[in-house]
C-alpha cells in the first residue's frame, strides 16, 4: 500500500474499505483506470497497477505534478526541502515579496508562494516543477488542506494553522514515483475512458458530488461545476461501459440514486462517510454516501479473501 502524497477535497481515504468490498478480484482485471483521480487514495492504497492503466483529472496542475512526481521526484523533493516556514518572512529575491498580483500587501511567506503558484492561469512563464512542489507545499500549509480555486483558475485559499506541517514528503513522493512509472495520465473530461477501457478493465469514478444538504456545496476542487447535466453524462459513460464488460464502480452522493437504480446492471449500496475537508468544523459530520457497481456480489476481491480465510485448514 502507497500512501497518497496531497490531502483532496471528497477523498476516499474515509471509506476505502467500503469501496474496496466493491472491487472485482485482481486477478480479473486487466488494467485499472480512475476517471476523477484527484487525491488518489483508492488508486495509490490498491497499487501497483497493471501497465497501460490510466488515471485523469480535470485539473491541469493537479495532473502535471503526478507526471513530475513520476519523472523528476529528486528535483521535486529538492525543491520542497528549500521552502520555508508559511509565517516566514517573504523571500526579497523572489516576485511578489511586497504586493501580490491585485497591488495587495504581502505579509507572509506563504502568500508570496500562493502568487507564485498562481503563475499558469495568469498566462505567465512557470517551472513545471517548481509549480509541483508550490502545490505540495500550498496543500500542506493552507487552511484545513483545501483546494479551491477561483473563476479564473487562480488557487485561492488563505493560510493555515500549521506550526509543524510536513510538505517534503520525500517517501511518499519516492513510492508514488514507482506507483506511476506503467501509468498514463490524462488532463481531459472523463469521457477519455470510452476509448482507453477495455473489456476485464476496471473503472473507479470518483466525481464531484452533487449537495446533500443545506449546508453543502459543490465540491469546489476546479472552477467549472459538475452539475446534472455532468453527472447524466458520467452515467451514460458508466453505463456504455458496462454493457460492454467493463467492471465499474461508482462513489456518489444519495440524490444520484435515482439515476442508476432503473438500470439493471447496477447494485447500489449506501455507506456512511466522514467529511474532513469544511470551511465549518461543526459540519464534519457523517455524511451518506452511495456506491454503484457492476461487480456481483459473490465475485468481489473482499469477500473472496475472507471466503479462502475461512476454507483455510486448520494447523
Amino acid at each position: 500500500m502507497v500512501e497518497p502524497i496531497l490531502k483532496w477535497a471528497g477523498g476516499k481515504r474515509q471509506i476505502l474499505d467500503a469501496i474496496k468490498e466493491s472491487l472485482p478480484p485482481k486477478e480479473d482485471v486487466n488494467r485499472y483506470h480512475e476517471p476523477f483521480v484527484g487525491g488518489g487514495a483508492l488508486f495509490f492504497d490498491t497499487a501497483p497497477h497493471p501497465p497501460g492503466s490510466t488515471i485523469n483529472d480535470i485539473n491541469t496542475r493537479l495532473i502535471s505534478f503526478y507526471k513530475v512526481v513520476d519523472e523528476r521526484p529528486k528535483e521535486l523533493i529538492q525543491k520542497l526541502r528549500d521552502f520555508k516556514p508559511p509565517n516566514a518572512t517573504p523571500d526579497p529575491n523572489r516576485e511578489y515579496s511586497d504586493e501580490d498580483w491585485n497591488g495587495g500587501e504581502v505579509d507572509n511567506y506563504y502568500y508570496q508562494q500562493r502568487e507564485l503558484f498562481n503563475r499558469r492561469p495568469r498566462g505567465e512563464d512557470f517551472d513545471k516543477v517548481e509549480e509541483a512542489a508550490l502545490l505540495l507545499y500550498l496543500n500542506r500549509t493552507c487552511y484545513n488542506g483545501l483546494y479551491r480555486e477561483n473563476n479564473s483558475g487562480e488557487f485561492n485559499v488563505p493560510i493555515g494553522r500549521h506550526s509543524s506541517a510536513n510538505w517534503v514528503m520525500a517517501d511518499r513522493i519516492r513510492q508514488a514515483s514507482k506507483v506511476l512509472s506503467d501509468i498514463e495520465m490524462f488532463n481531459e473530461d472523463f469521457n477519455y475512458i470510452k476509448k482507453n477501457a477495455k473489456s476485464g478493465d476496471l473503472v473507479y469514478f470518483d466525481p464531484p458530488y452533487e449537495p446533500v444538504s443545506r449546508s453543502s456545496s459543490f465540491v469546489e476542487y476546479h472552477h467549472s461545476a459538475f452539475g446534472t447535466e455532468q453527472q447524466e453524462r458520467l452515467r451514460d459513460t458508466a453505463l456504455e461501459l458496462a454493457r460492454n464488460d467493463v467492471w465499474v464502480v461508482i462513489s456518489n452522493s444519495p440524490p444520484m440514486e435515482e439515476l442508476y437504480d432503473v438500470f439493471d446492471e447496477f447494485i447500489i449500496h449506501d455507506i456512511g462517510a466522514k467529511r474532513q475537508i469544511n470551511s465549518v468544523a461543526s459540519d464534519r459530520d457523517e455524511v451518506q454516501e452511495i456506491i454503484v457497481t457492476n461487480v456481483p456480489e459473490n465475485n468481489r476481491r473482499e469477500k473472496l479473501k475472507k471466503l479462502d480465510s475461512w476454507m483455510e485448514p486448520e494447523a
